[in-house]
């Protein structure tokens, strides 16, 4: 009780000494003293980010596998990839659902995306299916996978410049139901690509031409998509 009429009592003072708009706001808190609060932590590792921390680790088995000339080589490459694809919706699941969101996720999940989906592009492009199409045209997996490896490069770059403006720009390049269908097309063509490379597991080549079409329409939704975020950025900028 002591301490509390004192406190009081040196409250009082400054107020009569330096009036009641001169009192200095009493401290914020602390982020520790945040984190006690509603607002979930923001910690390291949590289960979304030990899931994308996974398919980091998994690109090197992935490319590993790719080279493996047997039937299970084939196997395993495909379901790494297809493992891939579920975490990567999974992890963005989790972590909205549970509350589970960290700077370190929301930074981590694209690159993981990115690694794993250049190097199935590249895999392919070294060693492409033994059907005719490639070989009458060996370019027609190198087109679209520069347009969506570059398309990438390019989007990550206009996102960093993007983080370092006002929040209008940074709302402008989040992410859109257009570059959702781009990710859906991509992930079905190169499932299709990579598990059709073993012709004893059924693969045929009206297979093989869906998942080349569907990677090209994939390509095509990623330079629209960008196309989009760019005019985006410029309504936000001539304002």
């Amino acid at each position: 009780m002591g301490s509390e009429d004192g406190a009081k009592r040196g409250n009082e003072q400054r107020t009569r000494l330096l009036g009641p708009d001169q009192i200095p706001p009493p401290p914020s808190p602390s982020p520790s003293m945040q984190h006690c609060g509603d607002k979930p932590a923001d910690k390291l590792l949590t289960l979304p980010t030990v899931l994308t921390l996974g398919r980091v680790a998994a690109v090197p088995l992935f490319v590993s596998t790719f080279y493996v000339d047997s039937w299970w080589g084939t196997t395993a490459t495909t379901s790494i990839f297809i493992a891939a694809a579920i975490t990567d919706w999974l992890d963005g699941y989790l972590a909205r659902k549970m509350r589970l969101g960290s700077v370190f996720g929301a930074f981590l999940d694209p690159v993981a995306d990115k690694l794993m989906v250049a190097a199935a592009l590249v895999l392919l492009c070294t060693r492409p299916l033994d059907v005719d199409m490639f070989e009458q045209a060996p370019w027609l997996m190198t087109v679209p996978s520069i347009a969506i490896i570059g398309r990438e490069i390019t989007m990550s770059a206009v996102r960093e410049w993007a983080a370092s403006q006002n929040s209008k720009i940074l709302e402008a390049v989040a992410v859109n139901n257009l570059g959702k269908w781009k990710t859906a097309m991509q992930m079905t063509a190169l499932t299709i690509l990579l598990a059709t490379r073993d012709s004893s597991l059924g693969g045929s080549d009206t297979l093989i031409a869906s998942g080349v079409a569907l990677l090209y329409i994939s390509a095509g939704l990623a330079i629209w998509s960008l196309i989009v975020y760019v005019g985006k950025i410029w309504k936000v900028l001539i304002r």
